[in-house]
C-alpha cells in the first residue's frame, strides 16, 4: 500500500513557508491506519523495547496500538503542565515556534529500553526533546518510530547513535 496517498499537504500551514502533511486522511482510512500501524509494529519489534513512549498529541494514535500490539506498556510524554504527577521538563524549539515537554518522574526506570514514536519527525526538535527526557531518567533510547520523516529539515546532528525508522520520507 502507498501510505503517501493517505496523506494531504497543505501548503502555510500553520504559518506562511510551511508545507503541513495532514495525516487525516490515513486516520480516517482503517485500512490504511491499519497497514502503518502492522509496519510500524515490525519495526518496534525488531528493536526489542521494554516501554513505548508516545509523544502528544498524534504521537499517542501511533504509539498506543503498537503498545498493544507488543504487549508492552505506553508512556505518555506531554507537553508542560498535562501530567498530573511529579515531571521532569525539557523545553525545545519547532520549526513554527517553541514548547516544553514533560514526563513523570516515576514513568521509566534506569536501564529501561524505550522505543520513542510519533507521527511525524521534521527538524527533529519534539523527538529530541524526548530523548533528554528519557537519558534524565537514565533510559535508553533504543530508536525511534515515526509515519513520516521530513529528511530535508530534520538535524542529524542531535540524533547521534539513535536508529530513526520512518513509513514515509519526504
Amino acid at each position: 500500500m502507498n501510505l503517501c496517498e493517505h496523506i494531504r499537504k497543505i501548503p502555510d500551514f500553520p504559518r506562511e513557508g510551511i508545507l503541513y502533511r495532514d495525516i487525516t486522511p490515513l486516520l480516517s482510512n482503517p485500512d490504511a491506519f491499519e497497514y502503518a500501524i502492522s509496519k510500524m509494529t515490525g519495526i518496534a519489534k525488531d528493536l526489542k523495547p521494554d516501554v513505548i513512549v508516545g509523544i502528544e498529541s498524534r504521537g499517542f494514535m501511533f504509539a498506543i496500538p503498537i503498545s498493544m500490539n507488543l504487549g508492552l506498556p505506553f508512556v505518555p510524554v506531554r507537553k508542560k503542565g498535562k501530567l498530573p504527577y511529579q515531571t521532569v521538563s525539557v523545553s525545545y524549539e519547532l520549526e513554527y515556534g517553541g514548547d516544553s515537554l514533560e514526563i513523570h518522574t516515576d514513568a521509566l526506570t534506569p536501564g529501561t529500553r524505550v522505543l520513542i514514536v510519533d507521527d511525524l519527525i521534521a527538524t527533529g526538535g519534539t523527538v529530541k526533546a524526548c530523548v533528554e527526557l528519557v537519558g534524565g531518567l537514565n533510559a535508553k533510547v533504543v530508536g525511534v518510530v515515526t509515519l513520516i520523516d521530513l529528511v530535508d529539515i530534520r538535524n542529524e546532528d542531535w540524533f547521534p547513535g539513535i536508529n530513526i525508522n520512518s513509513l514515509i520520507k519526504y
